[in-house]
């Protein structure tokens, strides 16, 4: 019996020795959360529960299995990941369905969205490409770093899905910033998309996306209509105080006046039911996933492994800024789910395999850095 034992645990032993524990505990802990309040903004809906329960097992087979990759071999691997994450991409213009544009494709059993797979190959393209040139990069080397950024990032914006588009071109910028870039180039970034703005207001956005920057800037001027999302969100953000309601208590989401309160606003339902200290502890997690990926590439054996792993954690904190800047009235409404709280698969999958990426590099870091 005892060999048996021994056996056993030596075989997952084996099996989990890639995994990051302190990382991976934190993202449990997430995920557990975002369980719980789905449950609830859900009108505590099993079936939304066992849904996304079932998609995070999937995201958490796809982290073990990039745990187990080792940085070289996906560095060799990168040029392949990524052109064929353009294929999709280029399909849904084509074959998607989606309800300002084309977002997604239906596969029948599921609706993917074929963006997100951007969130992990573009930073490994740009990573890439920039370890094998000198650092810090020249300008021809960031022009075409540029370029790879430019060509998904545009194609997402044909769909037309702007905080997507801006999610994914942050992450290859970070790339881009962490391999020695100057400020000063983004400075001169930021000042180019300003100059540009005018026109795109006119000639390339779409009537509900100005609506939602004009809401932005001055919800009350159409509280029932574009303005309410914003303004129940705050007032559920309010309305929580310290300690909050209470689970399952939330007026503003089971009366449903917090629209997409399972999917885009729902940290507004735990800021109602659990309050600031639910918040707190929330953010909290999220801070020490961000460390963790920053200190794990800190230690990286190598450029490419290095730019990587910093530029997905660099991009995980954008997504909890752009997230909780937009259901506090901070930010436009764009869109963006908030990391392993918000209803759906594609996101939760694409980023629980980002970090599987980033355990390999934990485990395949210099012995004496551990």
């Amino acid at each position: 019996m005892s060999l048996i034992l021994r056996w056993l645990l030596d075989l997952a032993a084996r099996f989990t020795r890639t995994l990051d524990w302190p990382l991976l505990g934190a993202l449990l802990a997430l995920m557990g959360i975002g369980l719980a309040v789905l449950y609830s903004a859900g009108g505590q809906s099993t079936s939304l529960v066992v849904a996304q329960g079932g998609r995070f097992v999937v995201g958490l087979g796809a982290l073990w299995a990039l745990s187990r990759v080792s940085p070289a071999q996906l560095r060799n691997w990168t040029p392949l990941v990524f052109g064929l994450s353009l294929i999709p991409l280029l399909a849904v213009l084509f074959i998607g369905t989606g309800r300002h544009g084309s977002h997604w494709i239906n596969l029948g059993v599921f609706y993917f969205q074929p963006a997100e797979l951007l969130k992990l190959s573009l930073p490994m393209m740009v990573a890439w490409y920039l370890n094998s040139r000198p650092l810090p990069p020249r300008l021809g080397t960031v022009l075409i770093a540029a370029a790879i950024i430019g060509v998904p990032t545009g194609l997402i914006l044909l769909q037309p899905d702007f905080g997507t588009a801006m999610l994914v071109a942050t992450s290859g910028a970070f790339a881009l910033y962490l391999s020695g870039l100057p400020w000063w180039w983004f400075g001169m970034a930021f000042a180019g998309v300003a100059a540009v703005a005018p026109a795109a207001w006119f000639w390339l956005l779409k009537p509900y996306q100005k609506d939602r920057i004009l809401t932005f800037l001055n919800p009350e001027s159409d509280p029932l209509g574009a303005g309410w999302n914003i303004i129940q969100s705050k007032i559920a953000i309010g309305a929580g105080g310290l300690s909050g309601k209470g689970w399952g208590q939330g007026s503003q989401s089971h009366l449903n006046y917090i629209p997409e309160h399972t999917t885009d606003f729902i940290f507004a339902v735990l800021s109602e039911e659990f309050g600031w200290i639910g918040v707190a502890v929330v953010l909290a997690l999220y801070l020490f996933v961000i460390g963790r990926c920053l200190w794990i590439a800190a230690g990286a054996r190598d450029g490419y492994s290095r730019l990587l792993a910093g530029a997905l954690g660099l991009a995980f904190c954008v997504y909890v800024i752009v997230n909780g800047g937009m259901i506090a009235g901070l930010l436009p409404v764009v869109g963006v789910p908030m990391p392993l709280l918000s209803y759906g698969g594609t996101s939760a999958v694409s980023l629980l395999a980002g970090l599987g990426v980033v355990m390999a590099v934990r485990v395949y870091r210099p012995v004496h850095a551990r």
